[in-house]
């Protein structure tokens, strides 16, 4: 994928030491006493054994998180929808009822917030995948791309880098038109769709833009040659989301006689730039196409937990050729590093046995910028976007820890409330636990207060 080189304007060097140091490479664990210098936001200069020097970054250092997958909206509904039972199929009625009310700026105060949380959680890097587009009546704006834009501005202004996934969302379900609030999503076909999204070129070097099929059930497999040639004309990631339920394994193969790997495949789909989200209910052929082409897997694991969608097969994706990443997608907790233990946990669940995924690996998903068109990001080494999150080891969950473990209680026992520093672009955007330019618990709470018709309502299914 192409780089557009630096990322920030040439400035001071920036030199900190790292107490330990994870750089980046799955197969070697931390080192102590690194020396790190950057300058226009790339590191310059990584000397491990080195004497205390610069700013101090007590813990476990290591390259900034990427979260892959991400609807900001989705934010919104964290605890409101557990008042009953319900499926994937409930939910998605509450997040179509607070989608309908969104605006270009309370969506961008949402966002801001969210990506606010996301920094404090350690994250430099988000792949926002972007259906949001028009109007409550499916009307574009004036500026079609509006709400992509604020999406963008909130990325910036807490200080974290955005791949804008700009996601073509045609149909309701396999043949079926889109309908109320799905106006808001659909361009009407695949040529509106990447006209629209080819007019946003977006300001500033922390914003890449890439493509999204939002999944075979609402594009046409006539239309995602369309989508799939869009992206490889500006060597884009494309992502999609893949066999998330059966319903729709169950509604590709009525209607077109394949799975949904096998449709994407037939389009042209898969591949190195590729990204398959979920991919939980998969055939023994659906794995091995995905791995034999190099496409990349997006594994979140909060999300599909909490709406109940299942556990897939990730050491198999793994280990027959899937680059594994992963995202917090619907934010019922935004922690990469729950995310990052709760892939090798929901094998041990599936299978009873432990040690599928060691920590070096974890890690290795949980930094895979490249999933997202930033593929100069995500390690610790000379050239590389200087991207630094500081893990304390002083907390209830991590005192005591041995530099030899580091790594893995990290992974294995922290939370997004243990990380300390964050730098990003070679700008520090949280210290000692907190934001240096947002509010955000104030933020979020501004962007998510009930308006007086939503207090104390409850519906089927949950809350708010």
């Amino acid at each position: 994928m192409s780089s557009p080189g630096p990322v920030s304007s040439p400035g001071p060097v920036s030199r900190w030491w790292a107490e330990l140091a994870w750089l980046g490479d799955p197969a070697v664990p931390p080192v102590a006493g690194v020396l790190i210098e950057a300058e226009g936001g790339r590191f310059t200069s990584v000397t491990p054994g080195a004497e205390p020097d610069g700013e101090r970054l007590p813990g476990l250092t290591i390259p900034g998180l990427a979260n892959v997958h991400s609807h900001a909206f989705h934010r919104a509904l964290r605890g409101r929808t557990h008042a009953a039972r319900g499926s994937f199929w409930t939910w998605r009625e509450h997040m179509y009822e607070f989608a309908a009310g969104l605006d270009p700026d309370s969506y961008h105060a949402l966002a801001r917030a969210v990506y606010g949380e996301m920094a404090l959680a350690g994250i430099t890097a988000v792949g926002e995948f972007h259906y949001l587009h028009h109007g409550p009546d499916g009307r574009p704006y004036g500026d079609a791309n509006v709400m992509s834009a604020a999406l963008v501005a909130a990325a910036a202004e807490a200080g974290i880098r955005i791949t804008l996934l700009d996601t073509c969302y045609l149909a309701g379900g396999v043949g079926e038109p889109v309908a109320g609030v799905q106006l808001r999503f659909s361009d009407g076909d695949a040529a509106g769709w990447a006209a629209r999204a080819g007019a946003f070129r977006p300001d500033g070097s922390h914003a890449r833009v890439g493509a999204a099929i939002h999944s075979v059930r609402a594009v046409p497999a006539g239309q995602l040659r369309d989508v799939v040639g869009w992206a490889a004309d500006r060597d884009a990631p494309l992502h999609v989301h893949l066999s998330e339920q059966r319903a729709e394994n169950e509604a590709s193969l009525a209607a077109y006689g394949h799975t949904p790997t096998g449709v994407l495949a037939a389009a042209g789909a898969l591949g190195p730039r590729a990204v398959a989200v979920h991919a939980t209910h998969l055939t023994s052929a659906d794995v091995g196409l995905l791995g034999s082409s190099g496409t990349g897997v997006c594994l979140c694991p909060t999300t599909e937990r909490d709406l109940a969608d299942g556990i897939g097969p990730a050491r198999e994706l793994a280990s027959s050729g899937s680059p594994l990443s992963l995202g917090s997608d619907g934010h019922a907790v935004i922690d990469l590093f729950e995310e990052a233990r709760a892939v090798e946990l929901g094998e041990r669940v599936r299978t009873e046995q432990r040690g599928h995924f060691w920590a070096g690996e974890l890690l290795g998903a949980a930094t895979a910028h490249g999933a997202i068109g930033w593929p100069d990001a995500g390690r610790i080494v000379p050239g590389a976007i200087a991207d630094l999150v500081t893990v304390g080891l002083d907390s209830v969950r991590l005192a005591g820890t041995r530099p030899g473990d580091a790594a893995g209680a990290v992974v294995f026992a922290a939370t997004a409330a243990d990380v300390r520093t964050v730098v990003a672009s070679g700008r520090t955007i949280v210290r000692d636990g907190h934001h240096t330019t947002v509010d955000v618990p104030a933020e979020l709470a501004a962007a998510l207060t009930p308006t007086p018709t939503e207090v104390g309502e409850t519906r089927p299914g949950g809350t708010g």
